[in-house]
């Protein structure tokens, strides 16, 4: 893999989520991140530190990209579920990264940053719906979370061709029957 000059950094977090989309975020280390991008195992530790960094890394940008993702989906609260599907399913290796607190520096100023904004902009589509927003947010979140965790596996039985986002439509728009999601076209 190439990368051009001053762009290290973002090939490092390229490769490190090829990776893990290929062998699992076990398997995944410095010293094969480095030979993978082709520069000295020196390269990775210099811009992460250890593994744990680059981890982290790679969640608070994970974050800030679903936070993009959720934005754009115009606040509707069932389209910032399936937008939170789309992406999940399409950032595999991220979307493993992100919530495997235990690989992760909680305490990361990116991350938290990054991590309270995508939260924020998830809760805030519960705001206009019946009921009490915060156990709205947490059951939509759960919901839209789970869905994407066992497509993500395998664990959905979907007939050939099936986007997964038109599958997380039908289950989110069940949260709150009222609310009528754009139809697909």
């Amino acid at each position: 893999m190439a990368y051009h000059h001053g762009r290290l950094r973002e090939t490092l977090i390229d490769a490190a989520i090829t990776a893990i989309e290929e062998e699992g975020v076990d398997r995944l280390s410095l010293r094969d991140l480095a030979r993978r991008v082709g520069v000295s195992h020196a390269a990775p530790a210099h811009h992460f530190g250890d593994r744990t960094g680059l981890f982290t890394a790679i969640a608070a940008d994970g974050f800030d990209r679903l936070a993009d993702v959720l934005e754009a989906s115009g606040g509707d609260f069932v389209e910032a579920g399936v937008a939170y599907v789309g992406f999940a399913t399409a950032e595999r290796g991220r979307f493993e990264v992100m919530y495997r607190r235990e690989l992760l520096r909680d305490d990361d100023a990116a991350l938290v940053a990054a991590r309270d904004r995508a939260g924020d902009v998830l809760r805030a589509g519960a705001d206009g719906e019946p009921g009490d927003a915060r156990a709205n947010a947490l059951a939509a979140w759960s919901i839209v979370h789970g869905f994407a965790t066992l497509w993500n596996a395998g664990a959905i039985d979907a007939p050939a061709g099936t986007a997964p986002t038109a599958m997380a439509r039908a289950v989110a728009g069940r949260l709150f029957p009222d609310a009528r999601p754009p139809s697909e076209g």
